[in-house]
Parts: C-alpha cells; sequence; structure tokens
C-alpha cells in the first residue's frame, strides 16, 4: 500500500514528531480528482504507527480509532505534507495528532490516531526503556 500510494517517508529534529509526504494522484483520488478521504486517512494511520514502532521497538502498535476532519481540498498533481505528533506516550496507548497540509502549509485534513501498544509474538529486538511492556504497567 505505502508503495502505491507514493507514501514517503521523512526524519525530523524532534524525537516526539515523524514526517511523509504522498502524492495527490489516480491511486490516491476520488473520481472527481481530490485527494480522498480514505487515502488521507491511510496516510495518517500509518505515520502514526510507524511513530509509534519507533518509539516501542520490539512491540505491536495496533491502531485502535482514528477520527478525521476534512477541512480543504487538495487535488490532484498537488503533493500534500503530514506531521504526526505524539500527544499522549503511555505505556499502552499512543495518542497522535495528524495535520496533513499542502506543500503550502495550508491544512487539508486534521486526524487523531489512538495506536494500543501489544507485547509482540513475533521475534522483534529488545524493548525499548521509553516504553515498558504492558506487564510492567502499574
Amino acid at each position: 500500500m505505502l508503495d502505491m500510494m507514493g507514501m514517503r517517508f521523512f526524519s525530523t529534529d524532534d524525537a516526539d514528531t515523524v514526517r511523509a509526504t504522498m502524492p495527490v494522484n489516480s491511486h490516491t483520488c476520488h473520481p472527481y480528482g481530490g485527494l480522498s478521504g480514505g487515502a488521507s486517512i491511510a496516510l495518517a494511520e500509518t505515520l502514526a504507527g510507524l511513530g509509534s514502532c519507533a518509539i516501542c521497538p520490539g512491540m505491536e502498535c495496533l491502531g485502535i480509532e482514528v477520527s478525521a476532519s476534512h477541512v480543504r481540498a487538495a487535488f490532484e498533481g498537488e503533493t500534500v505534507v503530514a506531521t504526526a505528533r505524539i500527544v499522549h506516550r503511555g505505556k499502552t496507548i499512543h495518542r497522535w495528532n495528524v495535520d496533513i497540509t499542502s506543500e503550502e502549509g495550508r491544512l487539508v485534513s486534521n486526524v487523531r490516531v489512538t495506536n494500543l501498544i501489544v507485547k509482540s509474538n513475533k521475534a522483534w529486538p529488545t524493548l525499548s526503556t521509553d516504553c515498558p511492556s504492558p506487564t510492567d504497567a502499574s
């Protein structure tokens, strides 16, 4: 999905922020030529998920709630920029605010994403000290 939708991810200087871009094209548009709300939500949830995974290596980060407000259209040929900032970093829940803007900085969508952080059954790297295991929660 990431490749098909053209999502590109970028590091930032702020440890609480992750950033990505996505083109508005035939893979991300609704039939009227504008950015699909579903594509915006996919971008936001993917970005917040990657942010949680970076904070909690070795854990599974599962999106459990997404809420979006679309405030401006973006049209085919444009590129949108998504910036996700963690606003709550709990032991088992992360809450992200994702602003999706035009390249000029005009707000297109604001998306809130909640991720559940659970112990993985897969062979992942050792847990980060920034994100204790849910069994350590008090």
